[in-house]
This record gives structure tokens, sequence and C-alpha cells, in this order.
């Protein structure tokens, strides 16, 4: 049974091919206002510089040249941006995404154009666009794939084979946490380029929990076997901790400058982690993230238990 409690599935999905969608054009004759523009230029605002000019020239460039192409799966024809398609992909690969944090990473803060995409993609039931209580007085705005906008991803091929995407909520409790995960990745990923590095795959708990149970199920009798299950964790890149395989909220692989491929794990910390989990998550090497709000106290719970770990704010 699928775990998405809120995604529409109009159809199956079929063979896919792109090709460009076609718009009406028209001729535009110069009129008197033109004629006068040409003669008498308008002076320049003194109060925007030439950067800010040429930057929203280029992105109004990119716009322009950002047309829809029309995508056939079956019998249903999707008209989709490049934009578009992008926001899908991000979207995918965590699940659940904040629209204010979308607008930021994906679209460098153009909330005009991101709402654009949303509300053509939400048209044609490929997102979800909800609105979720967090706490008795704050909402979140969120979207999330539906099945057929999962299928659309799929079939267009915007994403590696062994790049996991997903659709609908799991887990409509943990949305603020769950959302949060895209700014981590974002954080993590800003100091990977920093050093050269370049991402080629994210993980979330879920695929990396799956996979390691699986492992774990082989083993059988010899599933509590310490040596068996240090095993099983080395070959997932995981570590054994007392007894346990901790498993991060996300792992990011991304390759070096060298071209070799390395992998980090993050957790998100909340204020509501015990210190023995705490312990275990940071003996496990991960990199510790959590919100300002929560930061300070985290870091005098690890300085008290005098465990050796940063946190970072996210």
């Amino acid at each position: 049974m699928s775990r998405d409690t809120f995604s529409y599935d109009p159809q199956d999905a079929g063979d896919v091919r792109g090709s460009s969608a076609r718009r009406p054009t028209c001729q535009h004759r110069p009129g008197p206002s033109d004629t006068q523009d040409r003669r008498n230029p308008a002076p320049e605002d003194p109060g925007r510089d030439d950067s800010t000019g040429a930057r929203e020239q280029h992105s109004s460039r990119d716009e322009r040249s950002d047309s829809p192409r029309a995508y056939y799966i079956r019998d249903r024809t999707y008209l989709l941006r490049d934009s578009e398609l992008h926001s899908l992909t991000e979207i995918g690969k965590f699940r659940v995404i904040a629209v204010s944090d979308l607008a930021k990473y994906a679209y460098d803060g153009n909330r005009a154009r991101m709402e654009r995409d949303i509300r053509a993609l939400a048209r044609q039931s490929l997102v979800r666009d909800s609105t979720l209580e967090i706490s008795q007085k704050k909402t979140l705005r969120v979207v999330t794939l539906t099945k057929a906008g999962h299928r659309v991803l799929k079939n267009t091929n915007q994403v590696p084979d062994d790049q996991p995407i997903y659709h609908g909520l799991v887990k409509p409790s943990e949305v603020k946490h769950d959302a949060d995960l895209y700014r981590l990745y974002q954080k993590e990923v800003a100091r990977i380029e920093r050093g050269g590095g370049r991402p080629v795959r994210v993980l979330l708990d879920y695929e990396l929990k799956r996979n390691l149970n699986h492992d774990l199920a082989l083993l059988g009798p010899e599933k509590d076997d310490l040596d068996r299950k240090g095993e099983v964790a080395e070959k997932h890149g995981l570590q054994l901790v007392d007894g346990k395989i901790p498993v991060p909220d996300l792992r990011v692989e991304y390759e070096t400058p060298e071209l070799e491929l390395r992998h980090v794990d993050l957790e998100l910390a909340t204020r509501d982690y015990r210190p023995r989990a705490m312990a275990a998550k940071a003996a496990a090497g991960f990199s510790m993230y959590a919100r300002s709000e929560d930061a300070s106290r985290l870091r005098r719970v690890l300085d008290e238990r005098e465990i050796t770990a940063g946190i970072l704010n996210l």
C-alpha cells in the first residue's frame, strides 16, 4: 500500500517524448511611444546600480528562454519548463520542501517565478501545495510530489537511476524536521563546493534504513552477532555503536577534486534529543546541525556530557 495519502494519480506512465510547445506569435509595430523612447532614452534611475540592472536583465532573459516543452505519457500531455522540471527533481529527492526554501535555493530568491511554476505544476496534478499546522500558532507551507509527479520525473529521465525519489508525506507530524533537511543539504553542499567538490547523490534515512535492514535480515540467526553486525554496518558506510547502528537523517555523496567518491552523514538535532542519543550520533561520526533556537542548549548538553562533537547552525 502506498504511504502517500495526499497524491492524485491520473493515469499510468507510458513512453515519454519531448517537443517544443508551439506558442502563437504576433508582430509588434512600433507606436509613438516606441519612437519617442528611441530618440530620447529615459534617464537611468540613480537608485539602481549597474550590477542590479544586469542581474534583473539576465533573470528576464532566462525566463523568456525557458519556454514550456510538451511531454507525452500515454494519453496525457504535460507542458513543463526547465525550471519546473528542476523543482520536481528537488522536491522528489527530499520528499518535502518548505516553499520559502525552494524559492531561496532553487530560484535564487525569485519568489514570483517560483510561485508561477508551483501553480503550473499543481494545475497538472504533479505537486501538492499544502499548508500544515506545525504548532498551535504556526503553520508551514510545503510542497510534495504526487504519484503523477513521481512518474513524470522518472519517465523524463531527470534523475540518475540510483537516485531515489519520493512522493507524498509519511509523517505529517514530522514535516518541519523533514522539510528542514533541504536547507541542511544546501548548507553542506556549499561547504563541499568551497573545497572543490561536487555533490552527486543524496540519500534520506528512509533509503539508508531500508538497505541496512535488508542486509541485517539476511544474517538470520547471526543477526545479534556483533562481529557480523559490524560487517553490515561497514558495508553501508556506518558504524556500530554500543551494539546498534545509528542512521543519519541525510547522506550526501560527493566527488572530490581528485575524482574520489566520498560521503558525509548529516544529522539535524532538536531540543528533544536525549543526551544518550546525541552521544551515539556523535560517536557514529555524523556532522551535527541544529536550528539556531536549539543549538545553544544542545551545545551545553554536549559539554556537560564531555562529548566531543560540534553543533553547526542550520
